[in-house]
């Protein structure tokens, strides 16, 4: 039986066998990250792992994926909560719902902060996606806006979000301040 894996990056088939080694290896490097933070993505740290990713660029994309499916997730919920609830402002729920995750998986999170620096144009494609995925749940960006204006938009608002959290207001800051740059650009 074959399964196709959940990277986006590499769409060979792949047995249920190696499903699990990737997700076991996956979990090996958040475990070490978890004991040692800071320290970047362990993949020569880690010999099982390099069993599993042919390089530092595949877990990462592996890493980049968790990660996007964790933020799914908690944007998914967060947008259910702004459509019943008129007065949850759906800037500061997406806001929130990154903050959350991070939360949630601080490990993932600061590996793939740490290797973002060093990642490959793979990489850099898939921190574009969610940029764009951000400022469109957020309501920042619409469908047909430029891709690269959009990504422009998601990045920004997503430096603003790293930013210490601020009370959430029906114009909160993040907001306000986000509307000023785009307003400046």
């Amino acid at each position: 039986t074959e399964i196709y894996t959940l990277s986006l990056h590499d769409a060979l088939p792949i047995c249920w066998e190696d499903f699990y080694q990737r997700r076991d290896a996956i979990a090996d490097v958040l475990a070490y990250a978890g004991r040692h933070p800071g320290v970047g993505l362990p993949f020569e740290e880690l010999p099982g792992v390099r069993t599993v990713f042919a390089d530092r660029e595949s877990l990462a994309l592996a890493l980049q994926y968790k990660w996007s499916m964790v933020l799914m997730g908690r944007i998914g919920v967060a947008l259910i909560e702004v459509d019943r609830t008129p007065e949850i402002d759906q800037v500061e729920a997406v806001a929130g719902a990154w903050r959350m995750a991070a939360r949630q998986e601080p490990a993932l999170r600061d590996l793939l902060d740490t290797y973002t620096s060093d990642a490959g144009a793979e990489f850099h494609r898939a921190l574009l996606t969610e940029q764009r995925m951000v400022a469109y749940a957020a309501g920042l960006a619409e469908p047909g806006d430029p891709a690269d204006e959009v990504a422009a938009i998601g990045a920004a608002f997503l430096g603003l979000v790293r930013g210490p959290r601020t009370s959430a207001r029906r114009t909160n800051p993040v907001e306000q301040a986000f509307r000023r740059l785009v307003a400046s650009s």
